[in-house]
């Protein structure tokens, strides 16, 4: 396709205004509505790996968007009363298809590619860790939307009607939903007996992928592998839909869907702890003397060291021997519904929880020994107030002998809640001798640390169960 066929194709189709639509329509949602991917390790500027996937989450609607566009794109010879006249000229059927489905396939992955580019601009200025694993994330997600149009096209040729376009549109969205709830989704019960969902074989046959949860998950080579095949079988299916003139011919082309489905899910991993893996090169630590952090946070280190060491300080002078020896960012990626799990000789922080994230200069090292005498046993992907964070103002107040509420409580009626329960507790646990101290600090991290129990119970010298 020359380019003089491109700008005719760009005058006379829908291919600008689907370009445009998928461009606009994505910034807005990222930059004008709140959500967790804006906020955090996990925001779509943060990281390469978490910008690539929160674009490709959008293609939920992306994705019915364009295929309901290329349906109206594809009936665009019935419109005008030429699909007979078009079709007695000598050129064959395959070129003007190629000339039309090309303009529309281009826009529309152009434009996806468009709003990666503004995303890795944002990226740039947040992280000093750069790699090319995200890539293949990004290039199928370009690929989904022309295999997308494609294949309205060649329904929107197939079944020439008015109600073509919002029909495909339906069933796309119809599609993907399903593939990111019911139908893509195992239900897992955890030790707990907490229940959670977990993505399976099925959802990935969706171009969308679901939100990210951490900032080390990434897709594996295998499920770039099985979704290219089974993208190119649709837009194999969408061209051959696009050149068929008789209903035994259109029936033929949908072979190219349901092999490439069948290959796609044979390729594709069956195991639902395959699907999203860790980013082994991201979670390498990377070092400063005790203190430790994942390489994609590496830019953080020189701003954590110092706290990290002064925490280590003031708990071996209160812990002596039972203290923490290192501070290590957390790198566990954990079934989402799980218990956490802990260490007694290393302070495992996480920059996401709401202690840290908050926390300032003399603050972080306030919030790291938090983390290192009561991390908090609220399963993995929740979020609570409780016993834990009563416990943990009361332990952090012990060690540096002030009682004052934890970076992140910001709430005034939050902060008179925590003085009202802790203030006790700690004038209690002061007026003790310091073994009897020492015993009831070792029964709260005994109960933080294996989270079988009451820390706060045990602080305040109740039985920890």
């Amino acid at each position: 396709m020359n380019g003089a066929i491109l700008r005719t194709e760009l005058k006379r189709s829908v291919a600008p205004w689907s370009g445009a639509l998928v461009l606009t329509t994505a910034l807005a949602f990222l930059f004008l509505l709140p959500g967790s991917w804006g906020t955090g390790t996990t925001a779509w500027t943060a990281q390469w790996t978490t910008m690539a996937l929160w674009t490709r989450s959008l293609l939920f609607y992306l994705w019915p968007l364009v295929v309901g566009l290329g349906a109206l794109q594809g009936l665009r010879d019935h419109r005008s009363k030429m699909r007979e006249l078009l079709t007695s000229t000598p050129r064959p059927a395959r070129h003007r298809a190629a000339a039309l489905a090309g303009t529309t396939a281009v826009t529309t992955a152009s434009a996806f590619l468009v709003l990666v580019l503004v995303g890795a601009v944002q990226v740039l200025a947040h992280t000093e860790y750069t790699h090319p694993r995200w890539l293949p994330i990004s290039l199928v997600g370009a690929f989904s939307l022309a295999a997308g149009a494609l294949l309205g096209m060649g329904a929107g040729r197939a079944l020439p009607s008015v109600l073509t376009p919002p029909a495909a549109t339906m069933a796309a969205f119809v599609f993907t939903a399903l593939m990111q709830t019911s139908l893509g989704r195992d239900e897992t019960t955890t030790a707990m007996g907490v229940t959670s969902t977990e993505p399976n074989h099925a959802s990935l046959l969706s171009p969308a992928v679901q939100e990210v949860r951490d900032q080390l998950l990434t897709l594996p080579a295998s499920v770039h592998l099985g979704q290219t095949i089974w993208l190119l079988a649709l837009a194999a299916t969408g061209f051959a839909l696009l050149v068929a003139t008789t209903w035994r011919t259109r029936l033929a082309a949908l072979a190219p869907a349901l092999a490439g489905a069948a290959l796609a899910l044979l390729v594709l991993p069956s195991d639902a702890h395959r699907i999203y893996v860790v980013d082994r090169a991201a979670a390498e630590p990377v070092c400063d003397g005790p203190v430790c952090v994942t390489r994609s946070q590496q830019g953080r280190l020189a701003g954590l060291a110092g706290p990290g060491e002064e925490a280590l300080r003031r708990l071996r002078t209160a812990l002596r021997s039972r203290a923490p020896v290192s501070v290590r960012e957390n790198s566990a990626v954990l079934p989402e519904g799980s218990t956490p799990r802990w260490s007694r000789q290393t302070v495992l922080f996480d920059f996401d929880d709401d202690v840290v994230a908050a926390a300032r200069g003399e603050e972080l090292t306030r919030a790291l020994i938090g983390v290192a005498l009561v991390p908090g046993c609220t399963p993995v992907g929740w979020s609570g107030f409780g016993n834990d964070d009563y416990a943990r103002t009361v332990a952090v107040g012990w060690v540096l002998g002030d009682l004052q509420p934890l970076p992140g409580t910001l709430s005034q009626t939050l902060r008179r809640e925590v003085e009202a329960a802790t203030r006790p507790v700690w004038r209690e646990l002061e007026a003790l001798p310091r073994a009897a101290q020492l015993e009831r600090i070792d029964a709260m991290r005994t109960a933080a640390l294996t989270c079988e129990g009451d820390a706060f119970d045990a602080l305040k010298g109740g039985t920890a169960r």
